[in-house]
């Protein structure tokens, strides 16, 4: 149902998001352009994917980018650079979000379709990409929080553990999130798909 990246390529590839990161930690503009062409299409898929809005996706993903820049040297290899840049996103986010957008809009808004393949990559089966919308429609009902973990976990191929280091939260809360998102979207997808649930008490009847 939800598109995954592997962890394997992430592990492949972590050696020279390091060595980038901890090369724009001394002032090395190259190497950060390296890190930030790596990165900038990536987590602009997932901000656009969680927040629906192109301009606020923007901004929030120059914001972390900025911020990634300036803050390089803070970073302590406990995780992997994509989950600690993706941290930095969620926070900025977050901001954006309270400063001028209420998360019932966010969740209530609609993607139109030529974002919506900016947003995803290319791709020639009709059916994936009616699937791909649809399910885009479920995670749009979800309160951010979920969706966010939700993104995070089967979007992005992050881990529990790492999700929870991203939104400052305990790993109990970020299992707790998926098991409330995935009740909800069990309600609403197949509604969102035209198939309506029975109504209560018709269950078996013709």
């Amino acid at each position: 149902m939800f598109p995954t990246v592997p962890n394997d390529a992430d592990t492949a590839v972590e050696p020279r998001l390091r060595a980038w990161l901890k090369a724009a930690a001394t002032g090395d503009r190259a190497s950060f352009e390296q890190l930030y062409r790596h990165c900038q299409p990536r987590l602009s898929r997932f901000v656009l994917r969680c927040c629906g809005r192109p301009e606020l996706a923007e901004e929030v993903v120059n914001d972390t980018l900025w911020i990634v820049w300036r803050t390089a040297g803070n970073f302590r290899g406990e995780s992997r650079v994509s989950t600690w840049i993706h941290g930095i996103a969620y926070r900025c986010m977050l901001k954006a979000l309270r400063d001028g957008v209420t998360s019932e809009e966010i969740n209530a808004s609609s993607v139109h379709e030529a974002e919506l393949a900016m947003a995803e990559p290319a791709a020639d089966d009709a059916v994936d990409r009616e699937q791909r919308d649809w399910v885009l429609r479920g995670l749009a009902t979800l309160p951010v929080e979920q969706r966010v973990t939700m993104e995070l976990a089967y979007y992005l191929g992050e881990t529990c553990e790492d999700i929870a280091r991203i939104m400052n939260c305990a790993t109990g809360t970020v299992k707790a999130r998926m098991f409330h998102a995935r009740v909800r979207l069990r309600n609403v997808l197949p509604e969102l798909g035209g198939l309506h649930r029975p109504a209560s008490g018709t269950e078996g009847q013709p």
